[in-house]
């Protein structure tokens, strides 16, 4: 069985390419950010970065998740560093694949600044980025330029799923 985890820094499109791909292929999706603690929650709402003490919780319900269930699952999750995404797949025990969302700052910026009612203020996205490792050639993923049209997001992401799912 493999697990899916669309990552990438705040306002990249984690959120709908997760639920656009759990909807083609019929899989659970669960949202990332429903599993922080109300505290880092806050923090982040204040403009406060989080620790690596503050994610690690985190990143372990997120693991915990994908290893109770049977059937693969799509979740959304910032997983910026490698020791992240290694801690994910220590936690889930079973292959985890991940649709790095990619583009410029000033991209991802441009489109934090149109949206509303979320948590993780745009004062936070340069934090983001220097935090943000890329995958390593021993990962198991893809990187995808959200720079291109969201149907083309979609079709990429689509067609990485496909084939890891046969």
């Amino acid at each position: 069985m493999i697990h899916f985890v669309v990552m990438g820094v705040a306002g990249c499109g984690k959120s709908t390419v997760a639920e656009a791909i759990a909807g083609r292929f019929q899989l659970p999706c669960i949202e990332g950010d429903a599993l922080h603690d109300p505290a880092s929650i806050e923090k982040m709402s204040r403009g406060e970065a989080l620790t690596d003490a503050d994610r690690w919780p985190w990143l372990e319900r997120i693991g915990e998740h994908l290893a109770q269930s049977d059937v693969s699952v799509v979740i959304s999750c910032s997983a910026l560093r490698k020791v992240y995404r290694d801690r994910i797949r220590l936690k889930a025990g079973s292959t985890v694949a991940f649709i790095h969302l990619a583009a410029d700052q000033s991209v991802i910026a441009g489109r934090m600044a149109k949206r509303t009612g979320h948590f993780m203020p745009v004062s936070l996205l340069s934090s983001q980025f220097n935090t943000l490792e890329s995958l390593s050639d021993d990962e198991t993923g893809v990187t995808i330029d959200i720079a291109q049209s969201l149907e083309q997001v979609l079709v990429d992401s689509a067609r990485y799923v496909e084939r890891a799912l046969t």
